[in-house]
């Protein structure tokens, strides 16, 4: 597996939601062998919606699987706990983080239940997501859900 092309794709569509706006996290989900099945961003602020989250996003579009435990989920950062929950609810087997610096999510509670978690420790995703939080911080904190830090009538 190259998960370095996979992050690629998760990294554009984190890109995406960046130059719109919106939260910088890109998803991808691909089957065993590779192939991608579905891809997605974090469209919140986009959509007005707060379950789309860019793993979410790329869950969605992927469409039913009769298994997930063969899947690879890509994401560029680490999962909060509403994607961890959609991780283990439909039991993911892997799942590849682009980075973890800026926000650790929850990758012990995966892996305790079993999910194969690669940290790529990735300075692009790194860099995006640093910039994001930086210029629009009351955005970041309502999205981690730390909304004694964020100011609703900032959002655009």
């Amino acid at each position: 597996m190259d998960y370095r092309d996979m992050l690629a794709i998760a990294y554009a569509e984190a890109q995406s939601g960046f130059d719109e706006g919106g939260v910088p996290v890109g998803a991808a989900l691909f089957d065993a062998d590779g192939n991608l099945l579905g891809r997605g961003r974090n469209r919140r602020v986009q959509d007005n919606d707060p379950s789309v989250h860019g793993e979410t996003d790329a869950f969605r579009k992927a469409g039913r699987q009769n298994n997930y435990r063969d899947k690879i989920l890509v994401t560029t950062l680490a999962p909060c706990w509403y994607c961890s929950g959609l991780i283990r609810q439909f039991n993911i087997g892997t799942v590849v983080v682009g980075e973890s610096a800026n926000f650790e999510g929850h990758l012990d509670w995966l892996r305790e239940a079993g999910v194969n978690v690669i940290e790529m420790h990735d300075e692009k995703c790194t860099a995006l997501m640093k910039q994001f939080i930086e210029v629009s911080p009351h955005i970041w904190f309502e999205d981690i859900g730390e909304c004694d830090q964020c100011n609703l009538e900032s959002t655009p």
